[in-house]
């Protein structure tokens, strides 16, 4: 999926401004521009739009999981240079507290019915048998159940 959507979506459920963004990525120790964040938070469309990297999403997502879980062991976590859907998911997941009840109740906002057997297949390991690769439409429909069951509690 693509990283500035990605991006874009957890910017809107948890209300992330430019210096919220900022102190993610420097609780991590990454090193990021004011301008690098401006031009990702920016659409396609319009000038001085840049792709997000793998790393930087990587990197705002272990900040994310820094802020609401700490630092495991006080150490602080290498970004991933290449991130698929799975990972994305897991890392959610533990920035979320998240147990598997709490994924499925968040999908059923967004109408998806998933049984635990099927979503702990997500978080197998790739060479495991019964590993499934998270697909674009899930993650999507996952943010979805978040901005609604955010949009409840607002």
């Amino acid at each position: 999926m693509d990283n500035n959507y990605i991006f874009y979506k957890l910017r809107k459920i948890f209300q992330w401004d430019e210096e919220k963004t900022g102190q993610l990525f420097k609780s991590v120790e990454y090193i990021v521009s004011p301008l690098d964040i401006f031009a990702w938070m920016k659409q396609e469309k319009y000038e001085g739009f840049q792709v997000m990297p793998d790393e930087a999403l990587a990197a705002l997502m272990n900040g994310f999981i820094a802020e609401k879980r700490g630092l495991k062991d006080g150490i602080i976590p290498v970004p991933e240079t290449k991130l698929n859907n799975n990972l994305i998911l897991r890392k959610l997941k533990i920035a979320l507290s998240f147990k598997d009840d709490d994924i499925i109740e968040t999908l059923k906002k967004a109408d998806i019915r998933i049984g635990k057997a099927e979503l702990n297949a997500f978080f197998r390991d790739p060479k495991h048998a019964h590993y499934r690769i998270c697909g674009d439409q899930f993650l999507r429909n996952f943010l979805r159940g978040l901005q609604l069951k955010s949009l409840k509690t607002q």
